[in-house]
């Protein structure tokens, strides 16, 4: 039988009390060898994570796709993604884990915009020569963390974390384009509410009148962030959503169809087929 691709929780490996951790790539692996846990077995993380690489190199898969891990690459890692390590120990770095609250919980819409901005960016280069430069804030996040004082604790870490992520920002070798933070923040809302909505509709004008907006400007902000349509952009969303169910291994494609919303099984698998030439099946067998 299929091994099943597990949904790890933040808690599977850490044992804090503020959901937030600094750790090495090589005491994530130890703990993962000591608890009999293969990273380079594909899992869907339940929490947020940034990845960032100072020696070696290597890859990792994220929602199908490889990545290359080299110095100064850096990953923000997102909730609800499947993801694969290498099985080999060829990097150093660290991982910061956190629930997405720790973040975004009394955080000023400014530094949500920039958290969110970075988010956004499936990967970000700083280069190995400004690794230097990123050192003492991860040094200064690392100690933070290791500190047995618990007084204000979470609010210092929560403020070191992001200062960590204005200096990523600030040390990006491709400079993100920046965008206007109205049209920005409502894309933002239009992701969140497909990932809250889409067992209901798949219908992309549906996602402007929840939004309180016209269908033309939510197609103009998509095309100009997303390079997509909204219509594009919510079929891409759902096509991913539905290659996450599938390499689960836990349902059938008549459970996925109805969990994603698709009235008929065959509407699914005519969906599915549209955008990747393969059923659910053939897709499932091949991964």
């Amino acid at each position: 039988m299929a091994k099943e691709i597990e949904n790890v929780i933040f808690s599977r490996f850490v044992n804090q009390p503020i959901p937030f951790e600094f750790i090495t790539i090589k005491e994530l692996h130890r703990r993962c060898e000591e608890s009999d846990y293969d990273l380079s077995n594909p899992h869907r993380i339940a929490f947020h994570a940034l990845l960032i690489i100072t020696e070696g190199k290597s890859t990792h898969t994220i929602d199908f796709k490889e990545e290359i891990l080299t110095p100064g690459t850096i990953i923000p890692l997102s909730k609800d993604q499947v993801h694969s390590f290498n099985k080999n120990l060829t990097v150093k770095g660290c991982i910061v884990s956190f629930e997405e609250d720790f973040i975004t919980k009394n955080i000023s819409e400014t530094n949500l915009f920039h958290f969110l901005h970075i988010y956004h960016t499936p990967s970000i280069l700083i280069g190995k020569e400004n690794l230097v430069s990123l050192a003492p804030f991860l040094k200064t996040l690392e100690d933070l963390h290791k500190n047995e004082n618990s007084n204000m604790k979470a609010e210092v870490l929560n403020a070191a974390f992001l200062t960590l992520l204005f200096q990523i920002k600030r040390l990006s070798i491709y400079q993100h384009k920046t965008f206007e933070s109205k049209r920005f923040k409502d894309f933002i809302l239009f992701k969140q509410l497909i990932t809250e909505h889409y067992k209901e509709t798949h219908n992309a004008k549906d996602y402007a009148i929840k939004l309180s907006v016209s269908y033309k400007y939510l197609n103009d902000i998509c095309k100009q962030i997303a390079n997509k349509t909204a219509k594009t952009f919510l079929d891409n969303w759902l096509l991913l959503e539905a290659k996450r169910n599938i390499s689960e291994k836990r349902y059938t494609s008549q459970e996925i169809a109805f969990k994603m919303g698709f009235k008929e099984p065959s509407n699914f698998i005519r969906f599915f087929k549209k955008f990747t030439s393969t059923t659910p099946t053939q897709f499932q067998q091949e991964i």
